[in-house]
């Protein structure tokens, strides 16, 4: 049974099991992060990331977008000083995001522009419905933006087209390019979504949580740095419950029940 928690303007916070969470972007037309949606945004992250219970996120938008990122009529009324505070307040919401404790899936349901492009590329899984699109919109609008992030996504020759065109992309040249790894028709979208929470959730969640962070650096490390995380992570997962009750189902052919500590 679904329940609701209160977290602000512009966001709804809801748990479809405890140990799974959905935050719907809602602030129409283009469920873009306002002054007041960006606060939303994270202090839901705030009560998610306390709530130990929690294992998978899942992330999505109300109506016919996913997010369009910053909302560009409010930065045209700002000073450089306001642009600089409301720029890092936009990437505090993206490295939350990112940074996030548990895995974090988007459930892309539509329009995914600019700077929500940006957004969905700092989710872990990316699963998108057939009337989704996507836009770099940087080039659009006369500012940057993904150049970073977007290349370690789909490759550099993808990224280049997709930056330099500002061109409208489908859900299904997205599927080609990795940029999502699923494409299910709208009325399916959460379901799939929900699905792959549930499967990530029975999973050992410190292993989960562990591997989620390790992988987030891969891009950052060299071979023997890479190698050195994977040994001191293995040795300290082999040492928790986790590994033990993990072994134990698997041997016993059942779900694992895990608790933290």
């Amino acid at each position: 049974m679904t329940t609701t928690a209160e977290v602000g303007s512009g966001v709804h916070l809801s748990y479809e099991t405890p140990h799974i969470a959905v935050l719907t972007l809602d602030h129409p037309p283009a469920n873009t992060f306002s002054w007041e949606s960006r606060q939303s945004f994270m202090r839901a992250l705030d009560v998610l990331d306390a709530d130990e219970q929690v294992r998978c996120l899942v992330i999505t938008g109300e109506g016919r977008a996913f997010t369009a990122g910053a909302n560009l009529r409010e930065d045209q009324s700002m000073s450089d000083e306001q642009l600089t505070d409301y720029l890092a307040g936009f990437s505090r919401v993206l490295n939350g995001v990112e940074g996030f404790r548990t895995p974090v899936i988007a459930a892309i349901n539509g329009a995914t522009v600019g700077g929500g492009l940006e957004f969905a590329l700092c989710c872990d899984i990316r699963i998108a419905s057939t009337d989704a699109f996507f836009v770099a919109a940087g080039v659009n609008v006369g500012l940057i933006v993904s150049f970073w992030r977007l290349p370690r996504v789909v490759g550099l020759g993808p990224a280049k087209e997709i930056l330099l065109t500002g061109a409208r992309y489908t859900a299904e040249q997205a599927l080609n390019w990795g940029l999502v790894t699923e494409v299910h028709a709208p009325e399916d979208l959460m379901a799939a979504a929900l699905a792959k929470a549930h499967r990530i959730a029975t999973r050992a969640p410190l292993s989960v949580e562990v591997t989620k962070s390790a992988v987030t650096r891969a891009f950052e490390m060299d071979f023997a740095e890479g190698q050195a995380l994977q040994t001191r992570r293995f040795l300290e997962m082999f040492r928790t419950e986790d590994h033990q009750e993990a072994l134990s189902a698997f041997f016993e052919k059942r779900e694992g029940t895990y608790h933290r500590h």
